[in-house]
């Protein structure tokens, strides 16, 4: 089936056969919808809201671990392009109509001095244009204006990624999403030693700019804040590509009789996250970020979160001590037992016909392993995936983040588990990488491989599946300990497209 011309295509990915014959038989067979608890909510337990006494043990933990000698590390998956988010305004460029004609494009003009790059814009206007966006305005030339703002000729913002776009307008100038990451991880992840170790996932063809952007604005934040940055990149690794089918689930070929890979989506990014030199890792996206003035929130409920980890980290700690020491009582045992059922949320209906020395094997193995805390807000609408409780493959019930396509809505009790759902995603994760020795957990060995996805695309006017490995907050994380925690909805502003930029909380 593999060609030799396949053959150096693959070792030059560093993917091996093996794999390739692996993601074809998932093409084959599918993926396996999850089985489901029920949603994951504060009245089941499966979300912690915490109370003022219980907010400042948390936050005082935080502060207390921060003055440690541990690597903090914010990680912030920034390699999407933001063609998605001028979806309209590319609509607008193509439209048999030259004058803004939806609700989208009437918006985007009537409020085009609100947005932060304006004066960028307006730069762009006069140099290829000769005239102001006023000017081009009030002469119908609607769309020279949105060519300046998407193309190359102009501010190029249709292919360039959203951290590198002026989001918020500031009296001493403008700041991309890159520049508010970096404020922020002054704000709650700078050590003892005043270092901020800030690490993004970029594309290979927009890393010089983001190194170059890091050059320019890193040092104005050091001074302001008086932290030290380190800063870092990586990209998703071409071994994380996967491999597209045509729809008899053969290997597709393009023209030339190429074998065709597809990025494997951001579940590909535990590889990344896998090789940080790390103890806490604070996760949340690129477009995720407000102005300084509402930053408040976001800062608290991130000590918060990053509070509640270390507390249970400490206690699962202990109990993984004494396991290890031999000398425990039957009290002790029960006390595990409420710790990782009530606190830690992994439930295991048949524990009590556990022996002895089943229940130490099973109480080290669900301490012993990754952990994350993830905020999750109440449900107002937004798509995006949810909390729930679902079973996994030991027969354990645990807290899971799940999308629509791992669930079967053809069930109607598991499509009204969705749609009731009282809380979603807004991906905000803190997460312990190391065991209670110091040693790094391999993250990969914590992936569940059955929880991809196949989508349909076309190339060349073909169709074709393709094939998205376990998402990165999804089943790339399915066998960690999961802990959520309500956040209020002020934590969780992104931007999914250019208007939302005229929001309150963007201005």
């Amino acid at each position: 089936m593999l060609t030799l011309n396949d053959k150096e295509l693959l070792l030059k990915k560093g993917i091996s056969e093996e794999k390739i014959a692996e993601q074809l038989a998932c093409f084959e067979k599918g993926f396996p919808y999850l089985k489901l608890s029920a949603a994951a909510s504060v009245d089941n337990k499966g979300i912690l809201k915490t109370d003022e006494a219980g907010q400042k043990e948390y936050l005082a933990a935080w502060d207390a671990y921060l003055k440690g000698d541990k690597k903090v590390v914010k990680f912030v998956p920034a390699s999407g392009a933001a063609s998605r988010m001028f979806k309209n305004m590319f609509e607008f460029l193509g439209a048999d109509y030259d004058t803004p004609t939806t609700e989208f494009e009437k918006k985007f003009f009537s409020c085009v001095h609100d947005f932060a790059f304006y004066d960028e814009l307006n730069a762009a206007c006069l140099k290829n244009a000769g005239k102001s966006i006023d000017v081009l305005v009030k002469e119908g030339n609607y769309k020279s204006v949105v060519a300046n703002l998407l193309e190359s000729a102009g501010l190029n913002y249709g292919a360039l990624p959203k951290g590198l776009l002026k989001f918020h307008r500031y009296a001493d100038g403008t700041r991309t999403p890159l520049e508010e990451h970096l404020v922020e991880g002054a704000l709650y992840a700078a050590g003892k030693s005043g270092n901020v170790n800030v690490h993004f996932t970029v594309s290979a063809e927009h890393r010089e700019m983001f190194a170059k952007l890091v050059e320019e604005k890193a040092a104005k934040y050091a001074k302001k804040f008086g932290v030290n940055y380190q800063i870092s990149f990586s990209e998703q690794k071409p071994s994380t590509d996967t491999v597209a089918a045509d729809m008899d689930n053969h290997p597709f070929r393009d023209g030339d009789g190429k074998l065709l890979f597809r990025p494997g989506g951001h579940g590909a990014l535990i590889e990344n996250l896998n090789d940080l030199d790390a103890d806490i890792v604070f996760i949340k996206n690129i477009d995720n970020v407000v102005p300084d003035r509402l930053k408040g929130d976001t800062v608290t409920y991130k000590k918060l979160l990053a509070g509640v980890l270390v507390t249970l980290q400490q206690q699962a700690f202990e109990y993984l001590k004494v396991l290890d020491s031999g000398h425990y009582s039957h009290e002790d045992l029960e006390n595990m037992i409420r710790f990782v059922q009530q606190r830690l949320c992994c439930r295991k209906t048949d524990i009590k016909y556990l022996e002895d020395a089943e229940l130490v094997i099973y109480l080290r193995k669900k301490l012993n392993r990754p952990m994350r805390v993830c905020g999750m807000v109440k449900n107002v609408g937004e798509p995006g995936g949810g909390p729930f409780l679902a079973y996994n493959p030991d027969g354990t019930i645990s807290l899971q983040i799940l999308e629509s396509s791992q669930i079967d809505m053809k069930d109607p009790e598991k499509k009204a588990m969705f749609e009731q759902g009282t809380h979603f995603n807004p991906v905000d994760l803190v997460c312990a990488v190391r065991d209670y020795k110091g040693d790094k957990f391999d993250l990969l060995k914590y992936v569940d491989k059955a929880t991809g996805f196949i989508s349909y695309k076309s190339k060349n006017g073909k169709d074709l599946k393709a094939l998205e490995l376990p998402g990165l907050w999804n089943g790339s994380m399915s066998d960690w300990s999961t802990v959520f925690v309500e956040v209020p909805l002020s934590t969780f502003n992104p931007v999914k497209t250019v208007n939302d930029l005229l929001r309150e909380q963007h201005q």
